[in-house]
């Protein structure tokens, strides 16, 4: 039986969160495995003269070779701890503001922060006209929240209030340190898959891999694992990003109990939330700017099904909503 009512899709979801992201440390893991084959394929590492020998000398080397990987991926995070708001800003253009800035967006979001009890998260704008939002931050004193000038124009008081509740609700259900952790993992797997590959390319052509008889099958099985573990991590990153973003249009909801405005404000924000910036960050953005299909590769669900969990879940009604460009104003 699938999950009923808000709490439950909420918790439904953060199960699944959970088990995906445990999926990682296990590609990782077979990653390290599939690079100590290329390389023994290769000819960079000695072979034991048979592929049999060769597999069963890899998974040996993995006890050797995975603290090394362990090593490599605190050091990413490390930079990912002190540095992820500088790397997402200098993707987005995003700058900080104070109440005084904005001062109408400030109380918005503080007076749903107080409603948690929770201090307020930093302010952030991006000066461009895409409809677009996104929270970061890894600890209370990075929390922050981005919108667009676009989605301040466009949205009226209700609409950005939604809003920015469901970005509230990805600092509160810590999605921003998930989604962070995901983007590091996926960052340290392409890295390996990408040394493999090149090991692979060059061991190949060169002298060293003629040595090994079972070159050729070793550099194939390595090829193949590195593959699919580089393709299930962006599935499983994706699929992160997919699942949360149904969680926040419900905590939006149980934030503002205003679901039309949540409908809304995603009726407007459909076609016109393109910002340009790395995957990574695209996927925590509101809605990733794409064409609105629930394909394998797609960061974020269609604009159509969070509407209908919106009115399935939330008791949302879809109304027809103006044109952007023929609203009153931001406080409409």
């Amino acid at each position: 039986m699938g999950p009923v009512g808000l709490y439950t899709h909420i918790q439904a979801n953060n199960f699944r969160s959970a088990l995906l992201l445990l999926g990682f440390p296990v590609l990782l893991t077979g990653l390290v495995w599939a690079l100590t084959v290329g390389l023994l394929g290769a000819g960079f590492l000695p072979s034991t003269g048979s592929v049999p020998g060769d597999l069963a000398r890899a998974t040996r080397l993995l006890v050797v070779s995975l603290p090394l990987a362990v090593v490599v991926s605190l050091v990413w995070f490390a930079i990912a701890y002190f540095a992820n708001q500088t790397i997402i800003d200098l993707a987005t253009g995003a700058r900080p503001v104070q109440r005084e800035d904005e001062p109408e967006l400030y109380n918005l979001l503080e007076n749903l922060a107080i409603s948690r009890g929770m201090t307020t998260p930093t302010l952030r704008i991006i000066e461009s006209d895409a409809l677009n939002a996104y929270a970061t931050g890894l600890h209370e004193k990075q929390y922050s929240i981005t919108v667009t000038r676009g989605l301040m124009q466009a949205l009226d008081r209700g609409e950005l209030e939604a809003v920015l509740a469901h970005e509230l609700t990805h600092v509160i259900n810590r999605d921003c340190r998930t989604m962070v952790i995901a983007a590091v993992f996926a960052g340290i797997i392409t890295l390996l898959a990408e040394v493999m590959f090149r090991a692979m390319r060059f061991g190949a052509i060169g002298s060293r891999a003629g040595r090994n008889k079972g070159a050729g099958l070793l550099l194939l099985i390595a090829f193949a694992a590195g593959a699919i573990g580089y393709l299930l991590a962006i599935v499983i990153r994706l699929a992160l990003s997919r699942s949360r973003e149904f969680v926040a249009d419900a905590g939006s909801v149980e934030l503002t109990k205003n679901p039309d405005a949540m409908i809304s404000a995603l009726r407007k924000i459909s076609g016109r939330a393109h910002i340009a910036a790395p995957d990574s960050v695209r996927a925590m953005f509101l809605d990733d700017g794409k064409a609105d299909t629930m394909d394998l590769f797609a960061t974020h669900p269609p604009i159509e099904k969070r509407i209908e969990a919106l009115v399935r879940y939330a008791g949302g009604r879809d109304m027809p909503v103006r044109d952007p460009a023929d609203a009153s104003g931001p406080w409409g």
